[in-house]
């Protein structure tokens, strides 16, 4: 009987936990589109509260600060990205496939997801001079750096090439190219997703020596 209700007391447990990630995961999404408006330096709890249907007393209690909910929204936005390359990745048949299938997905989330984007280099600027972000920073760039080589290592392994650069070298010009694409297109660029597109499929091609 009494391990029946320690079971019990676990399932209660475990159920309020994920109900508070849930909760949790849910301001998140409502408070993103307003940092991604305003970025981190003009948006306080209060702004993300007025702009959702959460109160200011809710947003604190479930986040300690502003540092902790844009973390985690860009946390959640970053992982969410990931699965889209990775979709890719494991079903492209052909080099060709996936080159074409990576420079769609660069395109298309320069085009609709601008304003997230320029958080995440907002965050990442504002790591250089505040220790809050650097850890979670870091982390997320790790996390970016291994999705591009597993782009990367794919094309090589589908086009039966050899990959000429490592996974930091890969990361960063990827990384350079689409920040480049990202302020042309803020600037009012139309025609840099497109651009960023033919560049992606171009570079992932010439990071590999054929055999």
């Amino acid at each position: 009987m009494a391990e029946v209700t320690e079971r019990n007391r676990d399932r209660v447990a475990r159920r309020q936990v994920d109900k508070f990630a849930e909760r949790r995961a849910e301001l998140a999404a409502a408070a993103l589109q307003t940092l991604a408006e305003l970025g981190y330096a003009r948006t306080s709890l209060r702004d993300i509260a007025q702009n959702s249907n959460f109160s200011h007393g809710v947003l604190h209690y479930y986040f300690r600060d502003k540092i902790e909910l844009i973390t985690y929204c860009v946390r959640q936005y970053k992982a969410e990205c990931v699965t889209k390359y990775d979709h890719i990745v494991a079903t492209a048949t052909s080099p060709e496939e996936l080159r074409r299938g990576i420079g769609a997905i660069m395109a298309a989330t320069l085009r609709d997801d601008a304003q997230l984007h320029r958080l995440w280099y907002d965050l990442r600027n504002q790591s250089l001079f505040d220790d809050s972000f650097r850890k979670d920073v870091r982390e997320i760039d790790q996390s970016l750096e291994r999705m591009i080589w597993r782009i990367v290592s794919r094309y090589a392994e589908l086009a039966s090439a050899t990959l000429s650069v490592s996974s930091s070298v890969a990361y960063a010009i990827f990384d350079g190219l689409f920040r480049l694409a990202l302020i042309r297109h803020l600037d009012g660029s139309e025609s840099a997703p497109v651009e960023l597109q033919a560049t992606t499929e171009s570079i992932i091609q010439s990071l590999v020596s054929l055999g």
